[in-house]
């Protein structure tokens, strides 16, 4: 029997993501790039805890300081939903009360803004009950990011053009020891700089998959930012690593657990970093197939 959810707190995970590869094989007239990546998900989540109610206003609980709410990527999906539910069934009273536990780092390049909209969207249109299926909540996320498509859809996934074609794929899912150096990467900075590798050949998806990955972003960050380049040479003493998309996080991946925290036992205290597992399936799909088997 289906239950009125309206009033009643549930608790939502927001999950980071690792790029394996991302090459960038062309520059387009608009300024944007051509990407091949090959995204993961990693069982590290922030949390979103939702009350809906009937008060037709995005409450936050703890607005990031310095970001206006009109600026905050979880207000902005909760906003973009409620304008698509008002304008296709007249509904005026939506609201919600949204609270974040945040763990996963800004300006990391695992994709906690985008992955904080994808959760607001997925978690709202079910407490809702408006019912809307992936796709549109995909078309809606990806004005407010081009990776937040990725997350609504919640499975790893091989992606080109600039990140708007998507193909879901099932690869090994590995341990990791991610490090998150002490700085913020913007994105733009990145893609803007004049040396950036922009004509990295296009491959086919399953040659790529098959090969050994990289990241032409990575000279760049390396070359900007010395805490990056100390904590990935440290990690290629062990294991495979790279940089993950445009941000400062680095990871080496390994083939169990136990290999993935036995590094991380050697990394210095004050370096923050933590172990976590790939998932093909997002935490945030589990966990919405979870509340359905609950409400009946």
């Amino acid at each position: 029997m289906d239950c009125n959810p309206m009033m009643i707190t549930s608790h939502w995970p927001s999950p980071a993501k690792l790029n394996l590869f991302l090459y960038v094989n062309g520059r387009l007239p608009n300024g944007y790039h051509e990407l091949q990546t090959l995204f993961q998900f990693i069982d590290r989540c922030d949390t979103l805890s939702i009350t809906p109610n009937h008060s037709g206003e995005i409450t936050l609980a703890n607005p990031l300081p310095g970001v206006a709410n009109q600026d905050n990527l979880i207000w902005k999906a909760a906003r973009a939903l409620q304008i698509k539910a008002q304008q296709d069934s007249s509904q005026r009273s939506l609201g919600a009360h949204i609270e974040i536990a945040k763990i996963l780092p800004m300006g990391g390049g695992i994709g906690g803004g985008s992955s904080n909209a994808a959760t607001t969207l997925v978690a709202l249109n079910e407490l809702w009950q408006l019912n809307y299926d992936f796709d549109t909540l995909a078309e809606i996320g990806l004005h407010l990011g081009a990776d937040v498509p990725i997350f609504v859809r919640g499975h790893a996934a091989f992606a080109e053009g600039v990140g708007e074609k998507i193909v879901p794929v099932d690869i090994p899912e590995r341990w990791f020891v991610v490090v998150r150096p002490k700085v913020s990467i913007a994105t733009a900075e990145i893609f803007q700089h004049p040396d950036l590798t922009r004509n990295t050949p296009k491959q086919p998806m399953a040659q790529l998959i098959k090969g050994t990955y990289g990241n032409d972003c990575e000279k760049i960050v390396r070359l900007l930012y010395p805490e990056v380049d100390k904590q990935l040479s440290w990690l290629l003493q062990y294991a495979p690593s790279r940089l993950t998309g445009t941000g400062s996080c680095v990871y080496a991946e390994f083939s169990s657990k136990s290999q993935a925290e036995t590094v991380l036992a050697q990394l210095s205290d004050s370096v923050s970093a933590f172990v976590a597992q790939g998932r093909n399936v997002s935490p945030l799909i589990e966990a919405l197939a979870d509340y359905r088997s609950a409400k009946y």
